[in-house]
């Protein structure tokens, strides 16, 4: 089995040091690059195209991994951005999110969740911190949306495959698009529905077009 590409950017030595142990002693992961700062995050990480980037907010001398996500995304369309970090107030959150990234992850969370987490975001999903998730949460319950309508003509057919039940390798065949081009549009409905999960995803799918 092909393991995940894993890249790490972090300014911290000890803890680039940890977290690239942690990804390379899982039997699914493997660590093909380190970055010290935005700089080498932004020559390096295009060369590479991991398929997970884990990605620090403060990487020092004023850097900002946020900033980092937004001029590498749309240029990365195979790779998915999680952040790792210590912040977890509203206003970092949902600017990484609005950056381009898909999973939110504290550096507090365990080994063998980071690694889930790794894992559920190259298959599609979009891993938070429980808190994290929360915070989101809380947010969309006290400001509703209907994302439904911001889901793009491509998008809202996709999310119909999913409801179906149709696996990203299908979908691939069906829209003759290739599966990492499934997966990245199945990151960005998750980001623009707030959802976690294909389930959520289908949920809010079926409960637009159950209205009146």
């Amino acid at each position: 089995m092909e393991k995940i590409k894993v890249c790490i950017v972090e300014d911290n030595a000890d803890l680039r040091e940890i977290i690239q142990t942690i990804v390379n002693a899982s039997e699914n992961c493997e660590c093909i690059g380190v970055m010290r700062n935005a700089k080498e995050a932004i020559e390096l990480l295009p060369q590479l195209q991991p398929d997970i980037v884990m990605m620090d907010i403060n990487l020092g001398r004023g850097e900002n991994g946020i900033d980092c996500v937004k001029k590498l995304s749309p240029d990365m369309e195979g790779t998915s951005f999680m952040m790792c970090t210590v912040y977890d107030d509203e206003d970092s959150v949902f600017e990484a999110l609005t950056a381009g990234a898909t999973s939110y992850m504290l550096k507090r969370t365990p080994p063998a969740k980071m690694i889930e987490s790794i894992t559920e975001l190259y298959n599609g999903g979009a891993p938070m911190s429980s808190t994290i998730a929360r915070k989101v949460l809380q947010f969309f319950s006290t400001n509703p949306v209907n994302e439904l309508n911001d889901l793009t003509k491509r998008q809202s057919i996709i999310l119909s495959y999913l409801a179906k039940g149709l696996q990203y390798k299908e979908i691939g065949l069906h829209l003759d698009i290739g599966i990492e081009t499934v997966r990245k549009h199945v990151h960005n409905i998750y980001d623009k529905l707030h959802v976690h999960s294909r389930v959520d995803a289908v949920n809010k799918y079926f409960g637009r077009n159950n209205q009146p």
